[in-house]
């Protein structure tokens, strides 16, 4: 049996990073927060939305829906979140409203 993830099945701190990400559209999510495998909103992260002239600014379409199943792309940042344990992640780049690069800060032990 495969186990299909829906955002309604999620933590309310990952709902937050999903619908923030969909009202973004194009941009990028800077120095969140994480503890515990959990995006952390406080300090707030810094968002920088990518505007194009001419074009459709507004935010996913999607960001109406209650529920839905997850994109692959949102799991592979959830999961590098959960390995990340506490820390920050520098930067998270958004395309149509998904994660599509991250950098990641870690502390290395000599």
């Amino acid at each position: 049996m495969v186990t299909v993830a829906v955002k309604g099945s999620l933590s309310p701190r990952r709902r937050a990073i999903i619908e923030l990400m969909q009202r973004i559209n194009f941009g990028r999510v800077e120095s969140l927060v994480v503890r515990d495998g959990e995006p952390v909103f406080d300090p707030p992260p810094r968002v920088i939305r990518a505007v194009k002239m001419g074009g459709d600014n507004g935010g996913r379409p999607e960001m109406r829906l209650t529920n839905f199943e997850l994109k692959q792309e949102v799991l592979e940042l959830f999961g590098h979140i959960e390995r990340l344990g506490d820390g920050v992640v520098r930067c998270i780049e958004v395309k149509h409203g998904l994660p599509f690069h991250m950098e990641i800060e870690e502390t290395v032990q000599a």
